[in-house]
């Protein structure tokens, strides 16, 4: 099974140009599913049966995976039975009856704009660090990027005459503006900050670490948490917590649903439309002047 893997892999980044980090999650995913069958005795993927996809699903079930990994198995299981069977490597796909479970959706965590603002003054000095960390929160806010977008931007990805960046996959586009307050914390982040940081004038890429290269998302995240912590915001809060606040913050203050779609580069408007469900109503305004603990 383990060639069929490899195969697999080689088409995903040859033929179907994923990115690292998704065929990352494919490879995790079957290696679990092959050590699953490893121990039933099945070791080509000609034997595999559609009870044997079962019953690793039901094992999954059975030890308490979350339904999100559930569902990633599921697609990752049905996009390599998918190949296999249009390289005529098996008679036919197994696993096109697979059933996803129903994932109940949760609505995603906003901060309120007055949070926002705690958490945007929190690296007020003028060290390159708090420059650099200044900047990249206040552009995470005014465009809505995924954290992986903001942390593989490049100096050419961002205009700062025009006030936008580009960002996302080839093919996929999309530019998105930033107002004055990102704009000026960029341009202090540039012109003081960022050329005491770079390893190499060579470096393309928009922030980086304290040693001068590409910064990772685990120390965004871990630097996204403290100053959450020194803003005195007690809920949860993560990078994508800021995402999810310039898209309801945007609906909030009259923004159309179709231009908040393009700029969060959401391929299902259904994805954008739970940010408007989340916007200010009069039930809610209600609700907070009449309860006792509204």
């Amino acid at each position: 099974m383990e060639g069929a893997i490899d195969a697999f892999m080689v088409y995903l980044e040859e033929v179907k140009k994923k990115a690292v980090s998704t065929r990352a999650a494919y490879h995790s995913d079957l290696r679990k599913l092959q050590g699953f069958l490893d121990g039933l005795g099945v070791s080509r993927v000609e034997d595999v049966s559609r009870t044997n996809l079962n019953s690793y699903i039901l094992y999954l079930e059975k030890n308490c995976f979350a339904q999100t990994t559930i569902s990633r198995n599921i697609a990752s299981i049905k996009a390599f039975y998918h190949f296999l069977f249009r390289e005529k490597r098996v008679v036919e796909d197994i696993a096109e009856d697979l059933k996803t479970p129903r994932i109940e959706k949760r609505m995603p965590e906003i901060l309120t704009a007055k949070e926002v603002d705690k958490l945007l003054l929190q690296p007020s000095g003028d060290s390159a660090k708090e420059c650099r960390d200044r900047a990249m929160l206040e552009l995470l806010y005014a465009t809505g990027i995924r954290v992986s977008e903001l942390l593989s931007l490049k100096l050419s990805n961002v205009n700062l005459k025009m006030g936008f960046v580009m960002c996302g996959s080839a093919g996929r586009e999309r530019v998105i503006p930033f107002g004055s307050k990102a704009r000026s914390a960029l341009v202090q982040y540039l012109e003081s900050a960022r050329s005491a940081m770079i390893a190499e004038e060579a470096q393309e890429i928009l922030f980086v670490n304290c040693a001068g290269q590409p910064m990772s998302r685990q120390g965004f995240w871990k630097l996204v948490k403290e100053y959450g912590r020194q803003a005195g915001i007690s809920s949860e809060i993560t990078p994508h917590t800021l995402r999810h606040s310039f898209a309801a913050h945007l609906l909030e203050n009259g923004a159309d649903l179709r231009s908040v779609q393009e700029m969060m580069g959401h391929a299902d408007i259904s994805a954008t439309q739970v940010y408007q469900r989340m916007s200010c109503n009069p039930m809610r305004e209600a609700y907070t002047r009449a309860h006792p603990r509204g």
